[in-house]
């Protein structure tokens, strides 16, 4: 039975969002091309015709993956939320327990980071594009006028929280106490608990 270009699309597209969960939930080396198509729904063939190889599926996931945001920031209006506050509650939102938990369903920058350091130069490539493109969302969300030292402000917030989140997950099942304080840590260096600046009243004019 012949397969509709629609089907065939749909087909493919789940195979990379089941490939860019799984990726972040076990690793690239821990998941197999059964695991992607029978979470998928499709047979173990399926996979070989949409991409050429493993490899062409995990570059396409890893950046199907960077579509993750806390927040829609891409719908964001210039002008239309404090940068404050925006940075505040994508701080506390990156470092959350249920962020730590949930890495399947979170950043790839903390769940795959070590893997596309040593897959080589094509995944390094789309990697970098992901970092990239979350460094500019980020850098517009919460820099009121984004330029060089907002960007490189921008890159310590994102770098620390990676790591914070990194280590957390490390130390979760082994010692969650520390786990906590290492998120709770974070979150008070990078955006202390936001307090909405109070619009000041205009003074009435005295007639004289």
């Amino acid at each position: 039975m012949k397969v509709s270009k629609a089907q065939t699309a749909e087909n493919r597209a789940g195979i990379v969002e089941a490939a860019a969960r799984l990726y972040r939930e076990k690793g690239l080396g821990g998941v197999g091309v059964s695991d992607i198509t029978r979470d998928a729904g499709l047979t173990h063939g399926g996979l070989y015709r949409h991409f050429e190889s493993k490899d062409a599926l995990a570059r396409e996931a890893c950046l199907r993956a960077f579509d993750w945001t806390i927040t829609p920031l891409d719908r964001l209006k210039d002008g239309a939320h404090d940068p404050a506050e925006m940075l505040h509650a994508l701080v506390h939102g990156y470092l959350s327990t249920e962020h730590r938990d949930h890495p399947g369903e979170g950043c790839p920058a903390a769940a795959l980071a070590v893997d596309a350091a040593r897959a080589g130069p094509e995944m390094s490539e789309v990697f970098a594009q992901g970092v990239e493109r979350n460094i500019q969302r980020f850098a517009r969300a919460t820099t009121p006028a984004p330029d060089a030292a907002g960007r490189a402000d921008t890159i310590h917030v994102l770098a620390s929280m990676v790591g914070a989140l990194v280590l957390s997950r490390a130390t979760a099942a082994g010692n969650p106490a520390l786990s906590e304080e290492i998120l709770a840590t974070l979150r008070a260096q990078l955006a202390p608990e936001f307090k909405p600046r109070l619009k000041s009243t205009p003074k009435s004019k005295t007639k004289r």
